[in-house]
């Protein structure tokens, strides 16, 4: 994923926490927050030391980042994401972990109907 989409400084998050909506499920708590100036979405992510070592945490980063570059054209464009994985998510492989953050990101309503959602 290209720098652009990222969110890396501690001030952006912080942004997302204080203004941005949030929304749950078991596995996942995603951050939204809208923005009008700009042409694509943000994603700052944030897996805590809780969840598991560093292989596991990293491992649960590539899957949510690969996610939303599958799920790029269905994404709200127009605003920033901050996703905390939560330790159930260390359990899911990535269909899985695809399948709960689509679930969210609908309960959050910034995603687009799809057609085929678990895969």
């Amino acid at each position: 994923m290209k720098k652009d989409y990222r969110i890396k400084k501690n001030k952006e998050f912080q942004q997302v926490f204080n203004l941005g909506k949030s929304t749950a499920n078991r596995q996942f708590i995603v951050y939204v927050l809208e923005r009008k100036d700009v042409e694509h979405f943000r994603i700052g992510l944030s897996v805590s030391k809780k969840v598991g070592n560093a292989v596991v945490r990293n491992q649960i980063k590539r899957y949510v980042r690969q996610v939303f570059l599958e799920l790029k054209e269905d994404v709200n464009p127009n605003n920033d994401y901050v996703i905390i994985a939560r330790k159930q998510a260390a359990d899911f492989d990535f269909h899985e972990t695809k399948k709960s953050l689509i679930h969210v990101l609908k309960r959050a309503s910034v995603l687009k109907g799809r057609k085929n959602s678990s895969r």
